[in-house]
């Protein structure tokens, strides 16, 4: 049986706990988390927050679909063109690194078509291909096409370089 990854649909401001009840249950799964700065009358400090918004992400087969549905505060899973939908390796890792590097990320959700190839030249993405949404001075966004949602972080154009259509 092929564990996939598939996004999980949860109640409001549930991605923490399913995703705990998930590892308890011998499940991989991930919650992604932006680290943000919230300011307080008397302080600042920095909270991690999930950065998709009732998601998480849970490696399963198509047998452990039903157990992963049952878990408390699970809704059902995301579906994607009538289908579950599957989140390639390589993009939970991209969204890993992503996070690594850069505090507050915005992840805002897309239905576009996409322009041009690049590939990044410099720093924790190097050697990525992806496709540009959109580039103003310094703000590139970078398509994570499975759930349609792309990352937003600011890489410098000089880090950027065109790539070869696939």
């Amino acid at each position: 049986m092929t564990k996939k990854w598939l996004a999980i649909y949860t109640r409001p401001r549930w991605e923490k706990k399913v995703n705990q009840l998930l590892t308890e249950k011998g499940f991989e799964s991930y919650c992604p988390l932006n680290k943000v700065r919230r300011k307080w009358s008397d302080r600042v400090k920095i909270v991690e927050e999930p950065l998709f918004k009732s998601y998480v992400f849970v490696k399963a087969t198509d047998e452990d679909r039903t157990e992963v549905r049952m878990t408390t505060g699970a809704i059902n899973f995301v579906y994607w063109n009538g289908k579950p939908a599957v989140i390639r390796e390589k993009e939970i890792n991209a969204i890993k690194r992503f996070l690594n590097e850069y505090e507050n990320v915005e992840a805002r959700p897309v239905d576009v078509k996409v322009n041009q190839r690049v590939r990044i030249t410099n720093g924790s993405f190097m050697d990525q291909e992806g496709k540009v949404l959109d580039i103003k001075h310094k703000l590139v966004k970078v398509a994570i096409d499975s759930l349609g949602y792309i990352l937003v972080a600011y890489i410098e154009r000089s880090k950027l370089t065109s790539a070869l259509p696939k």
